[in-house]
């Protein structure tokens, strides 16, 4: 009998119809029935504080319960200037606070980092990489997923156009499932 997983959906981007939010879009239809892929917003997740730390707002407490809740994490990002986009960085910052009380440690991970350029944004993947070191979210690391020539990757209805694209994304949807059952056997060894 296999098990569903949750996975929270973690879009780097805040624009409706960003190239990020359209690919995390298209990779819940395809997601393989091991996985459920929802995406949790982080527009609302307000600035990090560390005098909210006692006390945070609302909007951190539902986030943060929303990252607790999944099974696993999947970051779905542009880069900015050679990075993740502040709005990203500030809702990592805000479930892993305060110290000792992160809502991502231990959970398996996987980032696809996708850009209009041929480079796919790496340099945010590799960050990303960086934060998720320290906060103990064991990242996928094959395939790697960087993701070039996003505006012209999707058609109106926004599925994936490419048909090698789509086999890619499979093909790592289907690695992220196994790698999310082989951490979560050995973190319950």
């Amino acid at each position: 009998m296999s098990t569903t997983r949750n996975v929270a959906v973690i879009v780097g981007s805040l624009r409706k119809e960003s190239f990020n939010r359209k690919m995390a879009k298209a990779m819940i239809a395809m997601a393989p029935p091991s996985l459920k892929l929802e995406i949790v917003e982080i527009g609302q997740v307000p600035h990090y504080n560390q005098d909210f730390d006692a006390d945070p707002p609302q909007e951190a407490k539902d986030f943060k319960g929303r990252i607790q809740q999944a099974d696993a994490v999947l970051f779905v990002t542009p880069e900015y200037n050679r990075s993740v986009p502040g709005v990203l960085k500030n809702a990592i910052d805000v479930a892993s606070r305060p110290y000792g009380k992160s809502a991502w440690n231990g959970k398996p991970g996987a980032i696809l980092s996708l850009s209009p350029g041929v480079i796919g944004a790496f340099g945010a993947n590799h960050h990303l990489r960086q934060s998720l070191v320290f906060l103990n979210v064991p990242a996928m690391p094959q395939p790697e997923a960087y993701i070039g020539g996003a505006a012209k990757m999707f058609s109106d209805t926004g599925t994936i156009i490419s048909d090698d694209t789509r086999e890619f994304v499979t093909k790592f949807l289907q690695a992220f499932s196994q790698w999310i059952e082989k951490n979560i056997a050995s973190q319950n060894a």
